[in-house]
């Protein structure tokens, strides 16, 4: 993986990215910074809306998806940023206990047109639970260096 560039991205190729796993404590931390809304911060009071519970923040998802595809995706050695996403969508509520898995697809890999030693690569990111429910995608798109000719 470490030694992966651009032309190791192969439209139509699907890579599993590995679990990670989320606990109350995280959820409260995270969202006690980042996203102090009730139904991220508060237990009881969670119980009390649409979620009857405590839910992780959608960005703490997003975050979670991150840690797996640096670690399990991104090349160390030809990534060189990534100029955004598209289509961001939180299916079902992230809970306390969950254990995600994220699956990524890779949609499109084209060698930039001005600049020839890198291509951009268009991925779809799905994250699962543990009950094989997807709870959020995203299409990432990445800058990859090319193989030295």
């Amino acid at each position: 993986m470490t030694e992966r560039y651009f032309e190791d991205y192969v439209p139509g190729s699907v890579h599993e990215l590995g679990t990670i796993s989320i606990s109350e404590p995280e959820i409260i931390e995270f969202a006690r910074r980042y996203d102090p809304q009730p139904f991220h911060v508060d237990a009881e009071a969670a119980r009390h809306t649409q979620f009857g519970g405590l839910i992780a923040s959608g960005w703490q998802t997003a975050g979670l998806m991150m840690r797996l595809a640096v670690d399990h995706y991104l090349s160390s050695v030809a990534s060189l940023a990534s100029p955004g996403a598209d289509e961001l969508r939180w299916f079902q509520p992230v809970r306390p206990g969950d254990t995600l898995s994220v699956r990524a697809t890779v949609l499109e890999a084209r060698p930039s047109a001005s600049k020839p030693d890198r291509g951009l690569v268009r991925t779809l990111f799905e994250v699962l639970n543990q009950r094989g429910e997807i709870v959020m995608t995203v299409t990432g798109m990445n800058m990859l260096k090319r193989r030295a000719r």
